[in-house]
């Protein structure tokens, strides 16, 4: 076992059952976040303070000004340097606890590599903003036996709740039915950054029970509150197991298996912009495209990333591969400019 730091750490091995024990088994343990946004960073910063062995960060997005109201670990500096999410957490994170080890990934989360970006881990976090990717969560939760713990918040109204493959319901035990366009989304109604900060609190603390390995205090049933109506619910679901569920019971893990093309294309909601993500092992050779794109407008190269603005676009391509395309939100424009400036 890792050796324990006892004065950083004093306050919570004495509040521990089992004291250094439980922090020992914390050390050991590693976790990855789904999404390094508003849930994503109110995690991070809980979970790398505690001293987790090994966070982490799983996001596709950068830092943008409307994201300071409610993304605990980003800065004005990281939106004027538009750093990747993933990047400019993780070195706020590391300045805060150089003992665990924070892992960046500039990446989407998607069929084709979540079981890899998540191998290993000892439990999964949901700081996503879609019901899709938490149902791909769910798929690889239950066919690799990673519990997971998913939280959502829109306007001041919030809900979590913890899935422990064979013990609890599955996500589609609970949410059969992928139901798009309702029109609730942190875009359309706004959303608080306290009923944000409260129910990533909540499940943080689920997971550090899980993660110190003091399951039976790990809460069996969803909360939902609406931290400014000053509504509390709470729904156990311990017989809400369905006998048919296409997860857990059947494991077809529709979601994890779905056909993918060559590339994944998807708007953002809410952000004007389109990404493609080749479906192959990709590296770009971002000198190459700096020499290419020059010709065609201001570039711009980072450690991470090749960013041009062409026309009124903004493409950036990232070293995988990946492109996103910002001033768009037109599947078939965006497939165009992929076309014309990566040429495959």
């Amino acid at each position: 076992m890792s050796e324990i730091n006892l004065n950083k750490y004093s306050r919570q091995v004495l509040f521990w059952p089992q004291g250094e024990k439980n922090q020992h088994n914390l050390q050991e343990k590693t976790v990855s976040i789904i999404g390094a946004g508003a849930l994503g960073t109110v995690l991070a910063n809980h979970l790398v303070r505690a001293g987790t062995g090994e966070v982490r960060l799983i996001d596709r997005d950068f830092v943008e000004e409307s994201n300071l109201q409610r993304q605990m670990l980003f800065d004005e500096q990281d939106v004027r340097d538009k750093l990747p999410k993933a990047i400019a957490a993780a070195d706020k994170l590391t300045r805060i606890n150089s003992e665990v080890a924070v892992v960046p990934f500039i990446d989407d989360a998607n069929a084709s590599n979540i079981e890899e970006l998540t191998a290993g881990s000892h439990i999964i976090l949901d700081g996503t903003d879609n019901m899709e990717t938490r149902y791909l969560i769910n798929d690889v939760s239950v066919k690799n036996n990673i519990p997971w713990i998913y939280a959502g918040v829109v306007h001041s109204r919030a809900m979590t709740t913890t899935v422990i493959p064979g013990e609890t319901p599955c996500f589609r035990c609970l949410f059969p039915v992928f139901e798009a366009g309702h029109g609730e989304t942190c875009d359309t109604v706004g959303v608080l950054s306290t009923a944000v900060h409260i129910i990533a609190s909540y499940q943080a603390t689920e997971a550090l029970k899980l993660l110190a390995e003091e399951s039976d205090y790990v809460r069996s049933e969803m909360i939902q509150l609406d931290v400014w109506k000053n509504d509390y619910s709470t729904f156990p679901f311990q017989y809400s197991q369905n006998p048919d569920c296409p997860c857990c019971q059947k494991k077809t893990f529709e979601y994890l298996n779905q056909k993918i093309s060559d590339k994944l294309i998807s708007s953002l909601c809410g952000r004007n912009a389109v990404q493609i993500t080749p479906n192959y092992t990709s590296v770009a050779d971002l000198s190459a495209f700096e020499k290419k794109w020059s010709r065609l407008g201001k570039v711009q190269r980072t450690p991470y990333l090749l960013r041009l603005n062409y026309n009124d676009k903004e493409i950036s391509l990232f070293k995988t591969g990946r492109v996103l395309i910002n001033g768009t939100d037109d599947a078939d424009t965006a497939k165009r400019l992929y076309s014309i400036l990566i040429g495959n």
